[in-house]
């Protein structure tokens, strides 16, 4: 747990270092002008003449308009000198620290981020990577929490830090996941070894960070209504998308291409991809019905709306392509297939990028 703590630069080791030096040096300044103001030779007089030949001392100038006379000054002086490549060592060892502290909570996400409406993921594997990829593309920023220092230089090297935040932390350690700035998240993606891990980390998790949305995905498909009875917003079951589209290969392969590339993001104008986007006040549809948004939509952007969805009684209701007289409502979604091309027509349509 302790290779979790924010590192810190050690102020009072610094401190009590030059406090010490300053009596030494006190002491040893002192010595030589009571010896040196002895002497009529001497050019060290007073306390000021004494500071000057130290500091001439110690920057290694050494103009020479001051030098102790009498044997036992330049016994000090000598030390003076010798140990001028002390302090410079100790100067640049506290500044090489003190950036080195800094460089290193910068890296490992402890000065936290600014990041907002961004997603969250606790764990990091090669199936987080393919996740963050799609998320990139649909232009959302991520946090990523890892508890394995080694992770943070593979993320470091795939990613700039405007795009994800990478945190090194103890998945228990709650106060130092605040740093990801998880309440300000759009939702969090638990992505760790197994489902019972899983569970117990979503109920732990919720305890501190309960009004956030929360998803899993599953290996056991039976444990979707334990999942969600626990707080998780969307479960979803590996082995049973992956078996549906091992399915629709076998025996309708054109539908299975045309669905893997539909839930994915386009990268290409003219790949497809599926779209929610929200019905703002200025929304030139708000208001509208349905069906003729269907038909001007597909008539300016060349894109198809398949689909509402609206709130009620604060929980997301899904119409798959609805019959009748529906209307259009400011805060409702639209769910609608188009290119890379519909796309760039739909932002500058409706000002506004696609999710939630």
């Amino acid at each position: 747990m302790s290779g979790f703590h924010i590192k810190r630069f050690n102020v009072k080791k610094a401190v009590i270092t030059t406090v010490l030096l300053l009596i030494g040096y006190g002491a040893l300044l002192f010595t030589m002008l009571q010896i040196e103001s002895q002497s009529p030779n001497s050019e060290m007089k007073n306390i000021k003449d004494a500071i000057w030949y130290l500091a001439e001392t110690l920057t290694t100038v050494g103009y020479g308009d001051i030098i102790p006379v009498t044997s036992w000054g330049r016994v000090i002086g000598l030390i003076f000198l010798a140990s001028s490549l002390g302090v410079y060592g100790f100067i640049i060892g506290q500044i090489a620290s003190f950036m080195s502290t800094i460089q290193e909570n910068k890296m490992l996400g402890f000065n936290g981020t600014d990041f907002k409406n961004h997603v969250v993921i606790i764990g990091w594997n090669d199936f987080c990577q393919s996740v963050i990829s799609h998320l990139l593309g649909a232009k959302k920023q991520v946090a990523i929490i890892t508890k394995d220092r080694s992770n943070i230089d593979i993320i470091r090297e795939y990613y700039t830090q405007d795009q994800v935040y990478a945190l090194y932390s103890d998945y228990n350690n709650f106060e130092l996941i605040e740093k990801s700035n998880i309440r300000q998240s759009s939702i969090v993606f638990v992505n760790l070894n197994d489902d019972t891990e899983k569970l117990v980390y979503v109920i732990n998790l919720r305890k501190h960070f309960e009004n956030l949305q929360y998803v899993v995905t599953l290996d056991n498909g039976n444990l979707k209504n334990t999942f969600q009875s626990a707080g998780v917003t969307y479960t979803i079951s590996k082995n049973e998308i992956s078996s549906k589209l091992l399915a629709s290969y076998i025996y309708e392969p054109d539908v299975a291409v045309f669905s893997e590339e539909l839930i994915a993001y386009a990268h290409e104008d003219h790949e497809y991809d599926m779209k929610q986007v929200l019905v703002k006040p200025d929304n030139p549809y708000a208001g509208m019905f349905y069906d003729k948004a269907f038909y001007d939509l597909k008539k300016t952007c060349n894109v198809v709306l398949i689909g509402l969805v609206k709130m009620v009684n604060g929980q997301r209701q899904l119409m798959k392509n609805p019959e009748g007289s529906v209307k259009i409502e400011q805060g409702d979604y639209l769910v609608m297939m188009m290119d890379g091309k519909g796309e760039s027509k739909l932002q500058k349509f409706f000002h506004i990028a696609e999710g939630l």
